[in-house]
């Protein structure tokens, strides 16, 4: 997998989680081994732009989603994913930080940052949550990646709940 994370925030920002997360969502959902993604992270200004630019709405937002090549997950265990471009996922850290502090189940700004990451990935995907439905799978869905993945790295506490809008 050849993931970019590129840090135009000037916030630190654990990069290496960000990475690790992104490749562990990407696994999960049987995505090509040689897909290409990049992630950044920017200020508060530099989403708003995006936000008004792309969505039509102001303010800054928490992650924003670009895909590229529209590639989904395997629809069957023994079909091979395809090979291409996921896109680009964009995370504003100043946004995260204010919605970890503000979540039911506090927690810190990187782990709504791995949170958004996975969101951003599900959204590349092709996942949604405009609809009941759609929302509840693709919460279910990002839960259990970030559950997984914290599993995995022996991360105690609890998961941070979905703070995305």
């Amino acid at each position: 997998m050849s993931i970019d994370v590129n840090n135009e925030s000037g916030t630190e920002v654990d990069e290496q989680a960000i990475l690790d997360v992104a490749r562990y969502a990407l696994a999960r959902m049987r995505i090509h081994p040689l897909s290409e993604l990049s992630v950044i992270v920017v200020d508060a200004e530099a989403m708003e732009e995006l936000h008004l630019q792309w969505m039509d709405l102001p303010g800054p937002t928490d992650v924003m989603s670009f895909p590229m090549d529209e590639l989904r997950p395997p629809s069957k265990d023994d079909e091979e994913p395809p090979q291409g471009l996921l896109g680009d996922i964009v995370l504003c850290p100043e946004v995260a930080e204010r919605q970890g502090r503000e979540a039911p189940t506090q927690h810190s700004m990187d782990e709504e940052l791995q949170l958004l990451t996975v969101h951003g990935v599900l959204h590349l995907l092709g996942y949604d949550h405009e609809e009941p439905d759609e929302k509840a799978e693709m919460f279910g869905l990002q839960a259990a990646i970030v559950d997984g993945w914290r599993a995995e790295k022996g991360l105690t506490g609890p998961s941070p709940a979905p703070t995305v809008s």
